[in-house]
């Protein structure tokens, strides 16, 4: 019989007084240094599985926007990349999303984990308190994340000058100084903040509702809960953001092949920009790609998470 990963609450009387979350505390019956691992696993495997879709999406954003080309589909922009670029050209870029996701991801869950913990007692069902403790966690997890994000999807450009990771950072530093790195960061919070809220809340609804339809084989089908909740969150929370992803495109790729460069890192000037190149439909560019990532990436990350959860608490079971 399979162990279960759902979280175990506790209760507390009115006269007893809830303890501080600490580093080395147990939830779950995992050590924190376990999350961190379970995260930076399930990061690495999400990004890595779904890069090609990842780089689709960045093309389509940067064209018909900063470029003075029409805007391109989905069909289109995967013929262009395999026809000038071959196979290899959908994995520019991977190398710098290897070293970000790891460690961005392993403090996205232990983050959310301690806040989850901390925020639901009392009210094991609070989609406030999950929604919360994800907000928590991208914020943490963005400042690892946006450095190799802006690296990652300068070299997925068409005929970026950029020969790898190492040269992307070094030319960087040299010309833009190390703020450049961080230009989108202010976007990509208020982006993810919003998504993040939707995606722990959607999935954690959904993951009791699924469990409740047949609670009875729960645990049997709990890798299946994991994915479906985890795309239905994956999904709603793409679509709900992306104007904001373009945004954040635009200001990373700024100033590289062509694209529009701006004097600040103002949302609302990239936004303008946008709309009075392409109208408000340019604010969508990438959607398709966008969801079609997060769906799938979202059920890989939550299920590969979980798994490695389960595998913890499993070890922690044996050494008592």
């Amino acid at each position: 019989m399979s162990i279960d990963a759902s979280p175990t609450f506790r209760t507390f009387s009115h006269s007893q007084q809830p303890e501080p979350v600490m580093l080395t505390s147990t939830h779950d019956g995992l050590e924190f240094w376990q999350y961190m691992i379970a995260g930076s696993i399930a990061g690495s495997v999400e990004h890595m599985a779904m890069f090609p879709i990842d780089t689709l999406k960045t093309r389509m954003q940067i064209f018909g926007g900063s470029l003075s080309v029409n805007p391109i589909g989905v069909r289109q922009a995967l013929g262009s990349i395999l026809k000038l670029e071959g196979p290899a050209g959908l994995y520019r870029g991977i190398g710098a999303m290897g070293l970000g996701a790891g460690p961005a991801h392993a403090v996205y869950f232990s983050v959310y984990e301690l806040c989850k913990e901390y925020f639901t007692r009392g009210n094991p069902n609070s989609s406030a308190a999950y929604a919360f403790s994800g907000v928590c966690a991208t914020v943490m997890s963005d400042a690892v994340i946006t450095p190799m994000d802006m690296v990652k999807q300068r070299l997925q450009l068409e005929s970026s000058p950029y020969k790898g990771v190492g040269d992307c950072v070094r030319r960087v530093l040299v010309e833009e100084g190390v703020g450049a790195f961080y230009k989108s960061y202010k976007t990509t919070v208020v982006m993810n903040a919003p998504f993040t809220a939707v995606h722990f809340a959607t999935y954690e609804a959904a993951k009791r509702g699924l469990s409740e339809v047949a609670p009875e084989s729960a645990s049997d089908e709990r890798l299946v809960v994991h994915a479906t909740a985890g795309a239905v969150a994956g999904a709603l929370a793409a679509a709900v953001t992306t104007p904001l992803d373009v945004v954040k495109t635009q200001l990373q790729c700024q100033g590289v092949c062509g694209c529009d460069r701006f004097s600040s890192s103002s949302i609302g000037d990239v936004i303008r920009s946008v709309v009075n190149k392409d109208g408000y439909r340019g604010l969508m560019r990438g959607w398709i790609p966008r969801m079609l990532f997060h769906a799938p990436a979202a059920a890989i990350c939550w299920s590969t998470y979980e798994a490695s959860k389960t595998f913890f608490q499993q070890l922690n079971d044996k050494d008592k």
